[in-house]
This record gives structure tokens, C-alpha cells and sequence, in this order.
């Protein structure tokens, strides 16, 4: 089984460690293959690859310094010197961008003391790919030789690629080695051979075109700049198609850019996250809502892993499951003030008991009070009936009977049962603040003037942390 990043937070790429979620084996790490889009979507970003700050300063002096060198054999070695320089640089492109680097690598690599090696490599491996084509013409007549220079041709990009990963002459000169690796990555690699043939085409097309129609001094440095810079982009290209393959190639490497990753952590919550995403892209909803079941144990209030619950339950058309959880949703729409999800849970719950009402009196009042700001009267009074009788010894009598007489009042008008509910809380409580209050209200009930009071609303300690948007209406101003 494959896992990408997303399905293993906690693994480490940097030490490329990670463990079965399942079975708790260690995993063998595949780098950024899978994640990797195709080289033929990058194309603007191949192009724009020169044009960093160091090819770009690599590029200027291999281009500006052979116009000042005189014919002689020192402008000569210097020549030489500088070809060097650009291949190190080109091969340490490619290696970069197999390893996962997409910037450049740094100007100091164009000039360390190691590596020029790789230039004269090339050169040979030129060289010995040119004696084939013309021992072939040689030998075998014109027509074999045009073959045999196609197939070399071809291959070039291969004994390239071949060259960075192995610095061996006689590596990007083995045919095995060549197909193994063209067959590896496909028909991918024919097409960016086409890329390549229009890429050449253009720049020499460019370059003859400088050297035609400008003078000397401006077409020799263009000429250079142009061959340089296409050399980068084919290299980069080159070492990106290493690492779009590098399963197939056989290693493994990961996106790095030169940004600092963040250490793996263990954040239980990712893991968690992880582990519901592959059960429900697999269609185990009975072990996502294990998962589920487990977390709350550890975490009974998280909001997330609720909210999963109740979606997945919904989904389901799970009411035992709902019916199990049924506190912890309820105060999960009270908290997050859920209006619409709360008469959902209501009436699925009522599905299964049609005489269905929360156990706990406070968040009965809550639940009440949240449908009677969103005008959901019929269910609020639903929730409130007979609450004297279901919590004769809660405190919260008065405050639900407040609401009520709120309901009956404001909602429908029922100025004579509001006062009988008014009354009837003014006796089942000794608060003197809330006594205060109802006496106010009953004032304005005998005027059958809408309840309103300056004072904080009535509700669950808890659960009073999002409070409602003044801005509500008549009803959303009540109470």
C-alpha cells in the first residue's frame, strides 16, 4: 500500500522514516514522485530557471569573458576553462533538481576545486559518440550511419542523465544503461526528446540569426548567452525528469528548495485526521466513526471531532449514534449557535422518541433559547413543556418559564398565559435580581408591550460565550 504526505503527518521525510498506520511497519520511503507533476506543466518554469540570481552571474561570465581573450593559446585554455566551468555547473543542475531542488544551486558551485572532472567526462563521452557515427558511416555506408546517428541522437539525453547520476564514462556509454533507463521512464522521455529537438532548432535558429545580422562584438556575447541558457534549461529539465521518475529509477527524494521543513511533530490530531480521510476514501464509515468514538473519549468537547461525528451520522442516517452522543451535539450547536443542525438533531431524535428532551435542564434551556432567537417558536416551547415537572428541583425553572412567557408573548401575542408564566416563575425562584426582572417584565405584559430588558439574557454559564448579534429583529432584541 502507498501513502502519500497528507495520509502520514507524522512521518520524517528528512530522516525518510514513517510507520504503518495499519500494522506498524516501518515504510520504505518513495520521496515526492507521486507528487511530482509532469515536466510537460512546468514548462514556464524551466525557462524562467536561468533567470535566478546565480546561473544568471554563471551565465554573464561565461558569456562576457571570452570577448576580451586574444586568439592566442592562453585565450584558448582560458576558453576551455570557462566550457568547464558552465558543464560543472550544468551537471551540478541536474544532480540539484534530481535531489529534489527546485532553485538553482548556489554560484559557488560553479567554482569549487571538485567536480570539473564531469566536464572532460562529457567531452569524451561527445567525442566517443561522434567516432561511432562516423565509424559507422565509415563501415556500413551513408544510410546505416544516418540510423546510427539517429539512435545516438536519441540517447544523448539518457547518456546525460546517466552521466550526473553516475560520473562514469563508461556508465553513459552503455547501451543497457540507456535503454534501462529510457524504458524506465517511458513514452515521457520521447516527448521531451521533441521538446528538446524544438528547443535546439530555436536556439541555433537565434544564434545564426545574431551572428548574420549584428556585428561581432554584440553576436558573440548574444551567440553565448543563448547557448548558455539553454544548456541550463535543458539540464534542469533533464534532472526534473529524474525526479518525476525516481521510483522507476530506483531512489527516493523529496521537494526541498532550500526552505526550512517543519519537524515532524506528534500532533495526535493529524494522525487522527489522516486516519478518518483513508477510511472514508475507502468506504469504512463503521471505522471512521470508531475513530471517532475514540477521540471523543480522550477529547469529549473537541468541536472538530463532534462536528465529524454529526456529519457522518447525518450521512449514515446513524440515530443511534446520535442518540448516543446526543449531549455532546447539542451543546456543540448551542456553543457554535448551530440553529439549523440543532432542529435537525431534534427531529431525528424525535424520530426514534417522540417524547424525546435533553436530560440536563441548563442545556434544555439553551436549546430553547437558541431556536427562540432564530423565531423557531413551536420548537422552543416543545423543548420547555412541563419543565417544572422533568427538573422540579433545578434552578433553572424560572429562567426557562421567563422564556416562555418571552415566547408566548412576543411570538404569539398571549399576553394572559405570559403573565400566568411570569407569576408562576416569580414563585420558583428566590434570586433577587431575577425577581426584579420578572417584575419588570410584568409590567410590560399588563400593557401587552413586548418583553424587553437591559439585563444579560438567561442562560447556560458555559454555553454564553457566543453571544448572538444584537442586531437580530424583534425577537433577537427580546429577552
Amino acid at each position: 500500500m502507498h501513502y502519500c504526505s497528507a495520509c502520514m503527518p507524522d512521518a520524517d521525510p528528512r530522516r525518510q522514516h514513517g510507520l504503518c498506520p495499519r500494522c506498524g511497519r516501518t515504510l520504505r520511503y518513495l520521496g515526492a514522485a507521486t507528487e511530482a507533476e509532469p515536466f510537460w506543466q512546468r514548462l514556464s518554469a524551466f525557462f524562467r530557471y536561468p533567470f535566478h540570481r546565480d546561473p544568471l552571474m554563471v551565465v554573464a561570465f561565461c558569456t562576457l569573458i571570452p570577448i576580451f581573450l586574444g586568439p592566442g593559446l592562453f585565450g584558448l585554455l582560458v576558453y576551455i576553462l570557462l566550457a568547464l566551468v558552465l558543464f560543472k555547473y550544468t551537471y551540478a543542475v541536474i544532480r540539484h533538481t534530481a535531489e529534489g531542488h527546485m532553485k538553482p544551486p548556489p554560484l559557488s558551485t560553479a567554482w569549487s576545486g571538485q567536480g570539473f572532472a564531469i566536464g572532460i567526462q562529457q567531452m569524451v563521452v561527445f567525442i566517443a559518440m561522434g567516432l561511432l557515427v562516423g565509424f559507422s558511416v565509415a563501415m556500413l555506408g551513408p544510410l546505416p550511419g544516418l540510423v546510427v546517428g539517429a539512435l545516438v541522437v536519441l540517447a544523448l539525453p539518457a547518456s546525460i542523465m546517466v552521466l550526473a547520476m553516475e560520473n562514469s564514462v563508461f556508465a553513459a556509454l552503455n547501451p543497457m544503461n540507456l535503454m534501462r533507463l529510457i524504458t524506465a521512464i517511458g513514452w515521457p522521455y520521447f516527448l521531451l526528446y521533441g521538446f528538446l529537438i524544438l528547443m535546439t532548432m530555436a536556439s541555433g535558429a537565434a544564434q545564426d540569426f545574431a551572428v548574420t545580422h549584428m556585428e561581432p562584438v554584440l553576436a558573440q556575447p548574444l551567440a553565448g548567452f543563448l547557448n548558455s541558457t539553454y544548456m541550463l534549461i535543458l539540464f534542469h529539465m533533464l534532472g526534473y525528469l529524474l525526479f518525476q521518475y525516481q521510483q522507476e529509477l530506483g531512489f527516493a527524494s523529496d521537494y526541498q528548495d532550500d526552505e526550512a521543513q517543519p519537524e515532524p511533530h506528534q500532533d495526535r490530531s493529524r494522525r487522527v485526521d489522516a486516519d478518518i480521510d483513508m477510511a472514508l476514501k475507502e468506504g469504512n464509515y463503521g471505522q471512521v466513526a470508531g475513530i471517532l468514538e475514540e477521540s471523543l473519549k480522550r477529547d469529549p468537547d473537541n468541536p472538530n471531532r463532534v462536528e465529524q461525528l454529526y456529519r457522518l451520522a447525518i450521512a449514515r442516517n446513524d440515530l443511534r449514534s446520535l442518540s448516543q452522543h446526543q449531549g455532546k451535539l447539542l451543546r456543540w450547536t448551542i456553543a457554535l449557535r448551530r440553529h439549523n443542525e440543532l432542529k435537525t438533531l431534534l427531529t431525528l431524535l424525535r424520530q426514534q422518541d417522540p417524547e424525546f428532551h435533553p436530560q440536563d435542564p441548563e442545556l434544555t434551556v439553551a436549546c430553547a433559547e437558541l431556536l427562540f432567537l432564530q423565531q423557531e417558536l413551536k420548537p422552543a416551547l416543545q423543548l420547555l413543556k412541563d419543565f417544572h415537572k422533568r427538573f422540579p428541583q433545578s434552578e433553572q425553572i424560572a429562567p426557562a418559564y421567563i422564556l416562555v412567557a418571552g415566547i408566548l408573548a412576543n411570538g404569539f401575542g398571549q399576553w394572559e398565559k405570559a403573565i400566568s408564566f411570569l407569576k408562576f416563575a416569580n414563585k420558583s425562584t428566590g434570586d433577587a435580581e431575577i425577581k426584579a426582572t420578572i417584575t419588570a417584565y410584568l409590567a410590560q405584559a399588563e400593557k401587552q408591550q413586548l418583553l424587553k430588558s437591559p439585563r444579560a439574557r438567561f442562560s447556560v454559564p458555559e454555553m454564553d460565550e457566543t453571544r448572538e448579534n444584537p442586531e437580530q429583529g424583534r425577537l433577537g432584541g427580546s429577552l
